[in-house]
Parts: structure tokens; C-alpha cells; sequence
């Protein structure tokens, strides 16, 4: 045997062992007796003080803003991810109150604009958008409707707006492509708006005989791009050649 392999055969056989004695020496003792874990992990976190009381709790005596709550935006946010823990609070209301947030920072910990947040999730520029301005003067934190709708489809859709404002596209509107429903203003995820399923719609500026300005791309619609949609390789809110 080369001396190579048996040098290689001393570093795994070292290896191995120092892997059985870590585990014999060093795990925890109830390591691996319901799984990959410490068992008496459940043990040690079910002797922690319970701190939080769920909604359910806050309802008892806070009905009506449950009630406005469970049927508002915020519906899925529970009460003490803004208010804190409230075990003590239940137990002793008088004696343990709990924060509401009001300073301007709290609000945009969500709404503040991030582009890998979902499309249509309510974003603003926590700078330009009424600075200064604690976000409660406007909106109800327990149904946060914004005061009207949103004049700008910005509002929402941030991420693509900032790309469209670089593009061949810019200065188009975004109802010019999409039919937007009134709805989708006020319910974005139950109401969608279009977007073309034709190639025909963007010949109608890009097409050889389409009656657009002269700087405007064209293409001739029966050859290029055969049977694909045009925003299929092209993005249409940066819709640069490839």
C-alpha cells in the first residue's frame, strides 16, 4: 500500500474518532431521544413564564377595536406584535400598561419602501411621504384605509415605477397597458389589474405601418419573435433590445 493512502487512512480513522468521542463526551444527554435535538429542550421552554395572551385575551375587554380589527388589513397582524407582550397587562391592566407606538418610525418598520417585499404591498417613501408626520394622524392602525385612494400607482408598485422611470417607457401611463379597475385601488389583491395577451398590442406602436412617432423601435409583426408574446423576452417596464 503507498505510503500516501496509509497517511490518508490515519487522518480519517483520527477523523472518526475524534467524531465518536465529540458525541459520546460532549452531546447533551437527552440528544437524539425524540429526534435530532435535546428532549429535555421541551422541558426547559415549557418552563418559561408565558408572556404573550393572543388576541383572544385582548378581545375580552377591547371588543370594539377587535371587532374593527378582524375585518381590516391588518387583520393577520396580531395585536402584540405592535403592543408588546400582554400577559401582565391581562393580569394587571391598571398596573402594566401597554405601548402603543406612535413615534413615525414604527410603521415603515413594514411600509417603508423595500423591493423584495410582494407586489402590491402598501409601500411609501417614509421620507418624502407627508414627512414628519406621525403615520396615526392619517390612518386608524386598527383598520389603516388610507384616507383616499392612492392617486399614483407608485404607491404600490415602487420597485416597478423606479425601473419605468429609467426605461424607453417612462413617460407612458401605466393605464395605457393595464385596465385598472376602480377596485383595485381599494382591494389590489382581490381585484387585478390586465395586462396584454397579444402581440398585436405592442405592434400598435412598434409594428412596421403603426402610427407612432418616427424614434419609436419597429418590428415586423409576422417574423419577429414567431408566436411569442413580446413581453415573453422583452420587459415591458425596461424593455430594452436583447
Amino acid at each position: 500500500m503507498p505510503q500516501q493512502l496509509k497517511s490518508l487512512l490515519v487522518v480519517f480513522a483520527v477523523f472518526i474518532g475524534g467524531l465518536v468521542a465529540a458525541r459520546h463526551f460532549l452531546l447533551p444527554p437527552t440528544f437524539g431521544e425524540r429526534g435530532h435535538y435535546r428532549a429535555a429542550a421541551v422541558v426547559t421552554i415549557e418552563r418559561l413564564p408565558v408572556r404573550y395572551a393572543g388576541r383572544e385575551a385582548c378581545g375580552v375587554c377591547h371588543d370594539e377595536i377587535a371587532s374593527v380589527h378582524r375585518n381590516a388589513r391588518h387583520q393577520t397582524v396580531a395585536c402584540e406584535v405592535c403592543h408588546g407582550p400582554a400577559v401582565a397587562h391581562t393580569e394587571s391592566p391598571t398596573e402594566n400598561k401597554l405601548p402603543a407606538p406612535r413615534e413615525r418610525g414604527y410603521c415603515p418598520l413594514c411600509h417603508g419602501y423595500d423591493p423584495s417585499r410582494p407586489t402590491g404591498f402598501p409601500q411609501i417613501d417614509p421620507v418624502a411621504h407627508n414627512p414628519l408626520k406621525p403615520c396615526i394622524t392619517c390612518h386608524n392602525p386598527h383598520q389603516p384605509e388610507p384616507p383616499h385612494v392612492p392617486g399614483e400607482c407608485s404607491a404600490c408598485h415602487g420597485e416597478i415605477a423606479r425601473t419605468k422611470a429609467l426605461s424607453h417607457h417612462a413617460l407612458l401611463d401605466c393605464t395605457q397597458c393595464h385596465k385598472t379597475p376602480l377596485q383595485h385601488k381599494i382591494k389590489p389583491r382581490e381585484v387585478r389589474p390586465e395586462k396584454p395577451l397579444t402581440r398585436e398590442f405592442c405592434g400598435g406602436c412598434h409594428a412596421q405601418n403603426a402610427r407612432a412617432p418616427k424614434n419609436v423601435p419597429r418590428i415586423n409583426l409576422e417574423t419577429h419573435g414567431g408566436r411569442y408574446v413580446c413581453w415573453q423576452c422583452h420587459y415591458p417596464h425596461l424593455p430594452e433590445a436583447r
